[in-house]
């Protein structure tokens, strides 16, 4: 996979590093020469240069980027670059660093952003999980589809410990993706028996009813 990292600060850079290290190919433009780190992640290509404008995102071919990254610390400038990639380029995803969360509403199709991450949400659900057992936590949201992941660690009481899979009927447009027991993934299957300090990962569409979800985790399966 080729990608076009725009922003190659901390989060560029460690961006580039993961990708480098799965085996795709990897282009960190930024603006700044300060940010020209070039031997933190060497295995890069290196341009300094806007990646707002046109004619650096030409040079760097992004019409043969399978994804480009807006990472810049920049929110309007990641906004222009996504748009640009989209538009002018028509990249098949683009993903943008969203800086203040109050912009967030922004980063969607309109503006050319398939996938909007705001490092502040996710640092905040992360701390959420960590502390809390017994809540839905809202891990992320697909700005495309709407599609939320929510996350719950099963208390110990809860109702619907010792019950298999199978057994419950999860609210509409809701689906238990994935177990996570003494920090091993299961693909939960309908035989499996659900357990205290169970991690539960669940992807719910846009129309899903977290409310009905939260109830049937604290209360159990309605009685019929």
């Amino acid at each position: 996979m080729r990608v076009v990292i725009a922003g190659a600060g901390s989060v560029g850079r460690s961006i580039a590093r993961e990708l480098l290290g799965h085996g795709h190919e990897v282009t960190l433009i930024d603006r700044q020469p300060s940010a020209m780190r070039v031997a933190q992640v060497a295995d890069a290509d290196w341009l300094l240069a806007d990646a707002c404008e046109l004619p650096t995102l030409r040079q760097v071919k992004a019409d043969e980027a399978d994804v480009v990254v807006a990472a810049t610390g920049d929110d309007k400038a990641n906004l222009v670059i996504a748009f640009l990639a989209k538009t002018e380029f028509g990249v098949p995803r683009t993903v943008a660093r969203v800086n203040n969360p109050k912009n967030e509403w922004m980063f969607d199709e309109a503006w050319g952003v398939d996938v909007a991450v705001s490092t502040p949400r996710i640092m905040t659900a992360m701390v959420e999980e960590a502390v809390t057992v017994g809540d839905l936590v809202r891990i992320f949201t697909f700005h495309q589809s709407r599609a939320d992941i929510l996350e719950i660690t099963l208390p110990v009481d809860s109702p619907i410990a010792g019950l298999r899979v199978g057994q419950i009927a999860w609210p509409p447009d809701t689906v238990l993706a994935a177990i996570v027991r003494d920090a091993r993934p299961i693909a939960p299957s309908a035989d499996d028996t659900l357990e205290g300090r169970d991690e539960l990962l669940f992807v719910t569409g846009r129309d899903a009813d977290e409310s009905a979800l939260e109830a049937l985790l604290t209360h159990g399966p309605a009685a019929s």
